[in-house]
């Protein structure tokens, strides 16, 4: 049977934040690296067919593509080791310490901005053949993007800056229920059903996701966007990150670990 019990993959989880924790430099950046890279171009993909077609459900139908791509070629994103690496640090795994998990998660966002950014600067190079052109109407479309998801969330002071990370935190709510649906099955066509819902779910609302951020909004300044990195740091990338952690530590990894491996003794009803 291709279904895995719920106690099963959870265990499954666990084993996988302790690999990502052990695993080489080299590793952790070539994966990350590709993970960000890949998830950029699906970004512009769906951002290409929303724009062409009007249609923005068909746009985020399309996203999950990049998102399932990556994760059959066992690359990491952020989102995911902030999920699963702590794991096994509240298992008790030996040998992981909260520093191992910490050097997991920044190796991971140097790999994932890295990747991001140069598939932005590929992407804005073919699309303006060289610089030699203003991009038409894909760049004035994620110049707008980048302006109102930086200077539009400004515009709101605090309310602002809490309303973006809890987009983060509901983005990888939605974005980890996709990593968890990669192991639920050994089906890889289940496997794919199963990342692909949710991630259309968080790209079609808007919510905010550190990864994809890492390209769209370097791609949105190159492309022309009025803000500066200052404001990209500040009014998005920060709080998305912190989002995406609590939301998926406390709303994904936590709940499942405490209660398919860590469950209580049933009750005894006298």
């Amino acid at each position: 049977m291709s279904y895995i019990e719920p106690s099963e993959f959870v265990t499954k989880m666990v084993d996988s934040g302790e690999q990502k924790v052990y695993m080489s430099t080299k590793d952790t950046l070539i994966r990350a690296f590709m993970a960000g890279a890949i998830l950029g171009l699906a970004a512009v993909f769906a951002i290409t067919v929303a724009t062409k077609t009007g249609s923005p459900i068909l746009g985020a139908c399309l996203f999950p593509v990049g998102f399932i791509m990556l994760y059959l070629m066992k690359f990491d994103l952020l989102t995911g080791v902030f999920t699963l690496a702590p794991l096994a640090l509240f298992d008790k795994r030996p040998g992981v310490t909260a520093a191992g998990v910490l050097r997991n998660w920044g190796l991971v966002f140097i790999g994932n901005f890295a990747g991001a950014l140069t598939t932005a600067f590929f992407i804005s190079f073919i699309l303006t053949y060289g610089y030699s052109t203003d991009g038409g109407a894909l760049a004035a479309k994620v110049s707008s993007i980048g302006e109102a998801r930086t200077l539009g969330y400004q515009e709101h002071g605090l309310g602002g800056w809490i309303t973006i990370f809890i987009r983060g935190m509901l983005c990888n709510w939605m974005v980890s229920m996709g990593v968890v649906g990669a192991m639920i099955s050994t089906s890889a066509g289940a496997k794919m059903a199963a990342m692909w819902m949710p991630v259309m779910l968080f790209f079609f609302m808007g919510f905010e996701h550190s990864i994809v951020n890492m390209f769209l909004f370097p791609f949105s300044m190159i492309m022309g966007g009025d803000f500066t990195v200052y404001d990209y740091l500040l009014w998005n990338e920060i709080p998305t990150v912190l989002g995406n952690l609590v939301g998926g530590l406390l709303l994904v990894g936590l709940p499942l670990y405490f209660t398919h491996v860590k469950t209580s003794p049933v009750r005894k009803i006298a």
